[in-house]
């Protein structure tokens, strides 16, 4: 890699809105707010809307559409061609 070019690679929380779940892990996001984390460091924090821990696929509780009813609704209202 080029030096000088590459945005700076450190330990950044992650905090979910949505779930309050906050995740440490290596970023190159930056922010101007910090948190203090169980190991007594400081890191940036970013908070984000969504995350595994709050997002309905994960969690499971995602629905499955009946794409083929739909299907059928359809070719009904606007005809098979």
């Amino acid at each position: 890699m080029k030096p000088g070019i590459h945005p700076a690679y450190g330990p950044v929380v992650f905090r979910d809105s949505a779930s309050g779940t906050a995740l440490l892990t290596g970023s190159t996001m930056t922010s101007d707010k910090t948190v203090e984390w169980d190991d007594g460091n400081t890191y940036p924090l970013v908070d984000v809307e969504i995350s595994s821990a709050s997002h309905p696929f994960y969690t499971g509780t995602a629905r499955v559409l009946d794409t083929a009813g739909r299907v059928e609704r359809f070719e009904r209202r606007y005809g098979a061609r």
